[in-house]
């Protein structure tokens, strides 16, 4: 899968891009990021990206120019996805966002800066607006780095397992379980005994609930909307 992204600093990108399991998936050829410098793309002796907005007020808007030109000279590849700029204003980035992102060819992401981008880009370029939380960033470059992780680690390979991504948090419509290692017993806490038990219908049992519990506790809003068992229901009654 390939991802294009367009900024101002290439440079946060490249260590990012070298290591753990996106840096694997890059090496292996499973993950493509070609990343653009709008200022490439800029006019005139200073390759000015920027400027003062019409009306007056704080701070300085990215202009039309640059990000046009850097768009067109991206090849579509067939089968490529929208135009994504990340921007406070956009829709909330979720995981059934990149389980549908995932199965195209080809994105395009828009790193905004400053007070932002141009409306004219927004209205004739860009075919989404993603945030990634109700706050505000310097620019789009972290949460472009959130959602290429995201999709990339549901593309098949990327991850170890078939299944590492399905039990994660979110892909049922619920929180992820608790998780264990070595020792069995860590500064007086102990490894709860189903865990060590071996039986496997037992440990399911119990995963269940604590996935459900910690759901509740924690995110009792995804509860509306999770596909719920016969079996869920009767737990959740008994947490209640």
């Amino acid at each position: 899968m390939k991802f294009d992204v367009l900024t101002l600093f290439p440079d946060m990108f490249t260590s990012y891009l070298k290591e753990g399991i996106l840096g694997r998936a890059v090496e292996r050829g499973l993950v493509d990021v070609a990343l653009l410098n709008i200022r490439d793309f800029a006019t005139g002796p200073h390759r000015t990206v920027d400027d003062r907005p019409y009306g007056g007020g704080e701070g300085m808007v990215m202009k039309a120019g640059p990000i046009f030109r850097a768009l067109e000279s991206v090849e579509r590849l067939e089968g490529h996805g929208p135009v994504v700029l990340f921007s406070p204003q956009g829709k909330t980035f979720t995981q059934d966002m990149a389980w549908d992102m995932v199965e195209w060819k080809q994105l395009i992401f828009v790193c905004g800066r400053y007070e932002g981008v141009d409306e004219r880009v927004r209205s004739t370029c860009i075919d989404m607006e993603l945030s990634i939380g109700d706050y505000v960033l310097n620019g789009g470059e972290l949460a472009a780095m959130v959602v290429i992780e995201a999709v990339s680690r549901l593309i098949p390979d990327v991850l170890g397992g078939e299944r590492s991504n399905l039990e994660d948090s979110f892909e049922n419509g619920l929180l992820e379980y608790p998780h264990y290692t070595r020792p069995g017993v860590f500064r007086d806490q102990a490894v709860p005994p189903v865990l060590l038990s071996g039986d496997h219908e037992k440990i399911r049992l119990w995963r269940k609930k604590q996935s459900l519990k910690r759901t509740l506790s924690r995110r009792a809003d995804l509860l509306q909307k999770a596909e719920l068992t016969a079996e869920d229901k009767a737990i959740l009654e008994k947490l209640s």
